[in-house]
């Protein structure tokens, strides 16, 4: 990378921490501020429910807006919305009627929702366009590393700020954790107003609205493959592990917050250790392999734990050993997929791809989430880690159709800037 692109790539790594930091210290406060409050965990799951919703649109009308405008004004507009969300949540009174402080949260969490994937969104396809080697093959080994990088920091991040929150909360209070959250991204923003690109992720020519949907199979297969594998994750994530961990195992509440965290910053670490544990040379032929080799492994690590869980085998040691399992091998997965967006697409379309791509991580999300406490409710942690392993199947299956080698598509260019990406190849 030259100097401006170094600097261009700490200063949307740096926006992203500290918006990744903020988002998982949110999290925890609104969870530990609200308990305290006696809200029941139905109404807790309602305050999260427009956050996840609101993650898809911004992932599919984002990548089309970066195109248009720039990753720089999309990196903004994330950032300043989370100032906006941590400041309206501030304001929050416990004295306020229940059915109007859950509305009102809610809608904070849509804005923080909007401003998650938004910022996520601009700094993962700034990657693509940031990161260049001198030739192709290097190129390719170089984006799978600093890819790796920036998806395993922000997980690992996105722990921290778990426990961040809890000791915002016991040290400064609710509202002044908000106001010091909020100070922080604000001077963030600042920062990368006055010292990023301009012309950052902008494409040369026009981008239609019809280009939202009209993506290459390579993409497409890619998307589904994302939404199996993050749905097989939450299913059990979410809902379903909590309150085992709390009900069956008797584990207290800060036992199973450190449990979480441990294992989100354990698994961030090893996404940014991905390319050694894997072939580093070659590019998509090699990693499309991967995928497809991980997602077995993922696939047996699943039914494993089930079938353990299943029959009570040591229960808690189960728990332990195979989530960690469950956790190197995901993250390794999720390595491989955020490499492969970016080396299908092409550094005019990143935006729109990238955008697209993480819209269907959100859907997958979403889907866990709600399976998580239907099938927690109907057949315990076992009926949650089943469907899991069926989930991991049908991204195993899914990364069957990747293709191996790099094609070629019609792009918008100045030969005809009105050309749209051919739904037929869908």
């Amino acid at each position: 990378m030259s100097s401006m692109d170094v600097r261009n790539y700490s200063l949307v790594t740096a926006a992203y921490w500290g918006f990744t930091l903020s988002d998982g210290a949110l999290r925890m406060l609104v969870l530990l501020y609200f308990h305290q409050l006696g809200y029941t965990p139905v109404s807790l799951a309602f305050l999260f429910l427009l956050y996840e919703f609101c993650g898809i649109l911004t992932n599919l009308f984002g990548g089309w807006i970066g195109s248009r405008m720039g990753l720089r004004i999309t990196l903004y507009a994330g950032l300043a919305i989370q100032v906006i969300a941590l400041i309206m949540l501030s304001f929050v009174q416990p004295t306020w009627a229940t059915g109007f402080s859950v509305a009102y949260v809610m809608a904070s969490q849509a804005l923080s929702g909007i401003a998650k994937d938004l910022t996520k969104m601009s700094s993962k396809s700034a990657v693509k366009l940031l990161v260049k080697g001198d030739n192709e093959a290097e190129n390719q080994t170089a984006l799978f590393k600093w890819v790796a990088v920036l998806t395993g920091s922000k997980n690992a991040l996105k722990g921290l700020g778990f426990l961040l929150g809890g000791v915002l909360l016991s040290g400064l209070g609710f509202t002044a954790s908000l106001w010091a959250m909020a100070t922080v991204l604000a001077i963030i923003l600042i920062c990368a107003v006055f010292m990023l690109d301009a012309d950052m992720g902008r494409t040369k020519a026009k981008t239609k609205f019809t280009q939202l949907f009209a993506k290459s199979r390579e993409v497409n297969v890619l998307s589904i493959a994302r939404f199996f594998l993050f749905s097989s994750r939450d299913v059990w994530f979410v809902v379903g592990l909590p309150i085992f961990l709390a009900s069956q195992l008797n584990w207290g509440f800060a036992g199973v917050g450190a449990f979480l965290a441990a294992w989100v910053i354990g698994y961030g670490f090893v996404q940014a250790l991905a390319p050694r544990l894997i072939r580093k040379s070659g590019g998509v032929e090699t990693k499309a392999r991967a995928a497809q080799i991980w997602g077995f492994a993922l696939a047996v690590v699943s039914a494993a734990m089930a079938a353990a869980i299943q029959v009570d085998f040591h229960p808690t040691a189960t728990i332990l050993i195979g989530l960690a399992m469950f956790g190197v091998v995901f993250a390794v997965n999720s390595s491989i997929h955020s490499y492969l967006i970016l080396a299908y697409t092409d550094a005019d379309q990143v935006a729109l791809n990238v955008g697209f791509y993480y819209m269907a991580n959100a859907c997958g999300r979403l889907v866990g989430t709600l399976l998580s406490g239907v099938v927690y409710l109907y057949a315990g942690l076992p009926g949650c880690l089943w469907t899991s392993t069926a989930l991991v199947v049908a991204a195993l299956v899914s990364t069957l159709w990747l293709p191996t080698q790099l094609v070629e598509h019609a792009t918008t260019g100045e030969a005809n800037e009105e050309a749209t990406i051919n739904i037929a190849n869908v």
